[in-house]
């Protein structure tokens, strides 16, 4: 494994250190009655307000169509995202230690599955906290869902959600270029003496 793609690898994993301080996902809801937006942060341990009693209003909002209120300490994922992340970390830095080239496909791998598998989850969480409603609810619309939207913008009643990656997402991406560079570096086809002969 050379020097170069070495180097690359030991960035890449250093990069992703960036998800411990960065929200990695930013959903922002818009209506009549808060006209400036609410929103929350998602980070590998945490989900935040955009300002301070954003997490506290939207869970009013919430509230008044039976949706369960968003309590970060009360999602598991949060508690071992954390570990994920320094795994693939530790791992990205092992393999430019060793040096051998194949595992930089494993580390890859790992990656894509830990990415999707994460998407996944978001999806579904987002599932059962738009239809897993109280039936008690102030506002019951039959037949009426408030799931956000994975990415983009959806009309719910009167509230506009928008769902985008933040910067954690970017670096992670960055993370998984520098991978796919170094993998390049070290498998693709080299011209032989001959071949310039």
């Amino acid at each position: 494994m050379s020097l170069k793609s070495k180097l690359l690898m030991v960035l890449a994993s250093l990069l992703l250190v960036t998800l411990y301080f960065t929200p990695i996902w930013t959903i922002t809801l818009t209506a009549p009655q808060y006209p400036t937006g609410l929103g929350m942060y998602i980070s590998v341990d945490d989900i935040t307000g955009h300002e301070q009693h954003d997490l506290q209003n939207i869970n009013i909002l919430n509230h008044y169509v039976g949706m369960k209120p968003i309590v970060p300490e009360e999602i598991p994922e949060l508690d071992f995202m954390p570990w994920m992340i320094a795994g693939l970390i530790f791992m990205g830095l092992m393999v430019a230690v060793i040096g051998k080239p194949s595992l930089i496909i494993a580390w890859l791998v790992l990656f894509l599955i830990c990415g999707v598998a994460g998407l996944v989850d978001f999806y579904m969480w987002g599932y059962d906290y738009g239809h897993n409603l109280n039936p008690k609810a102030a506002i019951k619309i039959p037949g009426e869902s408030y799931q956000p939207p994975l990415f983009g913008t959806k009309q719910m009643l009167n509230i506009k959600a928008s769902s985008y990656p933040y910067c954690g997402s970017l670096f992670m991406g960055i993370s998984l270029l520098l991978g796919c560079i170094a993998s390049w570096l070290e498998f693709k086809p080299h011209k032989s003496m001959d071949d310039n002969v």
